[in-house]
C-alpha cells in the first residue's frame, strides 16, 4: 500500500484532521462546486457530486455549507471560477508525487507548489512524468474496532472489492472507481462502519526510503497538503511504522 495513505490514516485516527476542520470544509466546498459545474446540481445524476457530498457528510460538514457550495457551483451564488490542476514532480531521492488542486489562480498555485518542492529536496516535473505510475481507484478505510480484520477483508471481497490490505487497526479496501458506492453500500448494509471512502490515486508500485529521506519526504507531503488549493497528494513512497512514529514524535 502507499505509505502516504498509511500516514493519512494515522493522522485521521489521532484526530489531527479535527484541528484543521475549517480548511477541510474549504477543500470540500471547492470539490462540490467543480462537481456541480461539471455534471449539474442533482446528485442522482452526478456521480462525482454524490461522492463528494458523502465525503462531506463523513467529515461532519454542516448541511448549510454543502447547500451553499452547490448553489455556487450552479451559478445561484457568486464565487470565483475554479480551475482543476494536476501537478507532477519528484520528491527526495526521486520519489513520485502527484498533486491535485482546485485554484482560482493557476499561476499562484503553480508557484507555491514549485517552491515547496524546491525547498524540500524535490522538483516539479513536466505533465505526464509520474502520472503513469498511478491508477485511479476507490479507497475505503474500515477501522477494525475489535473486529477480526481478516473477516472484514473477506466481507469486503464478497461486497465486490478488487483488493484489500490489512493493517494493525484498520483495513484498506480497493475498488474500481465506478464500484466505490456499491461496495460502500454493501459494507454498511452489513453494519460495517466506514472511516473514509473516496477516489484516490494509488501507486502501482511503491519504493522504500532510508530514514533521512523518508522524514524529508513526509515533511514535503504534509506541507503540500496544507496548501488551501491542494485537494489531494499522492506518492509512491512506502514508510515503515517506525519511520511514521519517529516523524509523528
Amino acid at each position: 500500500m502507499s505509505g502516504h495513505s498509511k500516514w493519512s490514516t494515522i493522522k485521521r485516527q489521532k484526530g489531527v484532521a479535527d484541528a484543521k476542520r475549517g480548511q477541510i470544509f474549504t477543500k470540500l466546498a471547492r470539490e462540490i462546486i467543480v462537481a456541480v459545474r461539471e455534471g449539474g446540481d442533482n446528485p442522482e445524476g452526478n456521480f462525482r457530486l454524490r461522492l463528494v457530498i458523502q465525503k462531506a457528510r463523513d467529515n461532519n460538514m454542516p448541511l448549510d455549507n454543502i447547500e451553499r457550495a452547490i448553489k455556487r457551483g450552479s451559478g445561484q451564488a457568486e464565487g470565483a471560477s475554479l480551475v482543476e490542476m494536476t501537478l507532477e514532480g519528484y520528491g527526495p531521492s526521486g520519489v513520485a508525487i502527484l498533486v491535485q488542486a482546485l485554484s482560482d489562480n493557476r499561476n499562484r498555485t503553480l508557484q507555491e507548489v514549485r517552491n515547496l518542492f524546491t525547498r524540500n529536496g524535490g522538483n516539479l516535473g513536466e505533465a505526464g512524468c509520474v502520472a503513469w505510475l498511478f491508477d485511479s481507484r476507490g479507497l475505503i478505510t474500515v477501522e477494525t474496532n475489535g473486529k477480526d480484520a481478516e473477516e472484514l477483508a473477506l466481507e469486503a471481497i464478497d461486497a465486490g472489492a478488487e483488493d484489500v490490505n490489512v493493517e494493525n487497526n484498520y483495513v484498506e479496501i480497493y475498488t474500481k472507481p465506478t464500484e466505490l458506492e456499491k461496495v460502500r453500500g454493501a459494507l454498511e448494509a452489513n453494519n460495517i462502519t466506514i472511516a473514509s471512502a473516496e477516489l484516490s490515486m494509488i501507486p502501482k508500485t511503491t519504493v522504500e526510503l532510508e530514514e533521512r529521506v523518508a522524514l524529508q519526504t513526509l515533511r514535503l507531503l504534509d506541507k503540500l497538503e496544507e496548501l488551501d488549493e491542494v485537494q489531494h497528494v499522492s506518492s509512491n513512497a512506502d514508510f515503515s511504522d517506525a519511520i511514521l512514529e519517529k516523524y509523528q514524535a
